[in-house]
């Protein structure tokens, strides 16, 4: 604490990101970063790039990229915004749409970091509780509201919504934003993008973080009317013109081109998904519906802050969150086969699994 912060600034509690190591030798399941490279074409556009553009200012409207993903849409390039990763695209969101009289809703269970904006930019909101089965009810968001925002699917859930749910609540909320934030869509989601063009109050937010295995660029977008679309970028040409550098636009643009490679990896993180969970339910765990690159997972004679640790001891590092309504819950992101083979032959090693699966 210091006398120089602002009042705001000395109340406020940051996002916590997952842990990311120094130490050689882990088994990282704990930030859902895809196992697998970039696309072939992502390297032949990094390996081709002339670094002399460096000494010049990137496109500060990335176009290239605008009609890139305007085209994999099916949308008009003023549809189109993108920002320094999802991330920085919420914050914008947050914002120039729900800072209003009116509270915003979002999930109780859900990615953290809508707490800490709406806490930072001083914006009233109101949390409504999952169901018993950790899904998003969005009949319950029935609330006057400045604004709906939630994850699909949800984030630390896994869990999906069908795209009927997102449609009727459209339907019935038309006088306030409601963001879909999408980062883990492309592992068996569906998508909300197709119904921008019918509700001019629907914003899409999505990242090349997840699917794309470009989460060391920092690249989100959002899609949406035009109009959502024009209040983005006044906030963001009021906080920082250039965004996006020119090696991020590049790779972008090339992961858009190499669609095979992209289903490709989602089929065998899925395939792999399915395999974990299955693995993981022999041993005793209770594992979510996960329409994502991880698995929501609790075993069910041990603690998770014990799990978490037992594995960390073993150089396995996975999430887990403190919050009394998951705290015995396990984030396990999916990486490659042989690194799921090894978190559950380590968890066949801890004496109470041991124990249950000999009898």
């Amino acid at each position: 604490m210091s006398r120089f912060w602002s009042p705001a600034i000395q109340s406020l509690v940051p996002y916590t990101p997952g842990e990311q190591p120094k130490i050689d030798g882990l088994t990282k399941l704990n930030t859902n970063e895809n196992p697998y490279p970039p696309a072939p074409a992502v390297h032949q556009a990094l390996s081709a790039f002339d670094s002399g553009r460096l000494r010049l200012y990137p496109d500060p409207d990335a176009s290239h990229l605008k009609n890139a993903l305007a085209a994999e849409f099916g949308l008009n390039r003023e549809q189109v915004f993108v920002g320094n990763g999802s991330d920085e695209v919420l914050a914008h969101a947050f914002m120039a749409f729900f800072r209003q009289e009116q509270p915003l809703l979002m999930p109780e269970t859900t990615y953290s970091f809508y707490d800490v904006y709406a806490n930072l930019y001083a914006i009233e909101h109101i949390k409504v509780p999952l169901t018993e089965r950790f899904e998003i009810d969005l009949a319950s968001y029935q609330n006057e509201n400045g604004g709906i925002i939630f994850a699909n699917p949800n984030a630390p859930t896994g869990v999906a919504l069908p795209l009927t749910a997102i449609r009727s609540l459209l339907e019935r909320n038309r006088d306030s934003v409601v963001l879909v934030d999408e980062a883990y869509v492309d592992f068996g989601g569906e998508s909300s993008a197709s119904l921008v063009n019918e509700y001019p109050n629907l914003l899409v937010v999505q990242t090349f973080s997840k699917s794309r295995s470009l989460a060391g660029l920092r690249i989100g977008y959002a899609l949406g009317s035009a109009e959502l679309i024009d209040g983005l970028e006044r906030v963001k040409n009021s906080f920082n013109s250039y965004p996006l550098d020119m090696l991020a636009i590049e790779a972008a643009c090339a992961s858009l081109s190499d669609k095979s490679y992209f289903e490709e990896t989602c089929a065998k993180i899925i395939a792999t998904r399915e395999k974990t969970r299955q693995a993981l339910e022999k041993l005793g765990f209770e594992t979510l519906p996960s329409a994502t690159n991880f698995l929501f997972t609790r075993h069910s004679e041990l603690p998770g802050s014990e799990l978490m640790d037992y594995l960390r001891s073993n150089k396995i590092l996975v999430r887990h969150f403190s919050k009394p309504l998951i705290a015995d819950y396990l984030r396990i992101t999916i990486g490659t086969d042989t690194e799921m083979e090894r978190l559950i032959s380590t968890l066949e090693m801890h004496p109470v699994i041991a124990r249950r699966v000999a009898r």
